[in-house]
């Protein structure tokens, strides 16, 4: 059964970008252009693209520039509650109500209103490396502990378009639940970290553990 065009025409891209006709960084031509190029209708070029773009290769969001893409900068979470030591922004800072699972790790009703900020957090070449989306009542307060628990999640929409990536692809999901010294939650985060970005290291348990 021969291959399906997208998927020759994907390969053809990575041998012209391993040759070095692009190189990272570099925009390539539009799926328009490309579909001109290659002789093909612009959905077999939208296909191409999209493989090419799940598979690492570029990098870009939907309906816009598309670049080739630098070799992911790997790094290591070994502190899920360390401070970002790159620059960073905040992209939303809209009050929340509370959801089910929300009221749940703050120990608050449902529906009820929380104060809520999104942070992009961006690595030393500017690309988002992870987002931060936190989640707390009243003000903010000086946390004495946290606990952290790992899995993963699909990317939403919002989610995708920050971090370069398409809708659906797999990432860490980091929660994070801080609280005061008597043990009473404060507030809680989602740390969203691209599975292709990031290694997650856990360390030795403690003595007292």
């Amino acid at each position: 059964m021969p291959e399906a065009r997208h998927r020759q025409i994907a390969a053809d891209i990575r041998r012209r970008i391993q040759a070095g006709e692009w190189r990272p960084g570099d925009q390539i031509p539009s799926r328009v252009d490309m579909a001109t190029v290659y002789r093909v209708h612009p959905q077999t070029m939208r296909l191409a693209y999209v493989l090419l773009r799940r598979t690492g290769v570029l990098e870009g969001e939907e309906r816009k520039r598309v670049y080739v893409a630098h070799p992911p900068a790997m790094r290591t979470l070994t502190d899920a509650d360390a401070e970002w030591p790159w620059p960073s922004e905040t992209t939303d800072t809209r009050p929340r109500p509370a959801t089910e699972e929300l009221a749940e790790r703050l120990g608050v009703r449902a529906g009820v209103t929380l104060q809520h900020e999104t942070v992009e957090c961006l690595d030393p070449g500017g690309r988002s490396a992870m987002l931060v989306s936190t989640w707390w009542r009243g003000r903010r307060r000086p946390h004495a502990s946290y606990i952290a628990e790992l899995g993963v999640v699909l990317l939403k929409v919002d989610q995708a378009h920050a971090l370069g990536l398409l809708v659906d692809t797999v990432a860490y999901r980091l929660v994070r639940t801080r609280f005061d010294e008597a043990g009473r939650p404060l507030e809680t985060s989602d740390l969203i970290l691209p599975v292709d970005r990031w290694l997650v290291r856990v360390g030795p348990p403690s003595k007292s553990d």
